[in-house]
């Protein structure tokens, strides 16, 4: 995998989390504050679900690189 492909690859998946992770943080700010008076769980709950999703999103982004040499030469 080339410096520069690994490198964009990086920067998707920064973003990625940063976008998911700040989404469950404010999701939660919402519940939070409308539907679960004021307590913190939900806030650490949607915040570690858009953490999650971004992990399981960059594991595949990179792993991509490998499956695809894989299937090419299986054939």
């Amino acid at each position: 995998m080339a410096e520069k492909e690994l490198g964009k690859k990086w920067d998707r998946c920064l973003a990625d989390t940063a976008i998911k992770v700040g989404t469950g943080l404010g999701l939660g700010i919402v519940f939070s504050v409308l539907f679960f008076k004021r307590h913190t769980w939900p806030i650490s709950l949607c915040s570690g679900a858009g953490l999650g999703m971004a992990a399981a999103n960059c594991q595949n982004d990179l792993r991509s690189h490998y499956l695809l040499h894989k299937t090419e030469k299986e054939q």
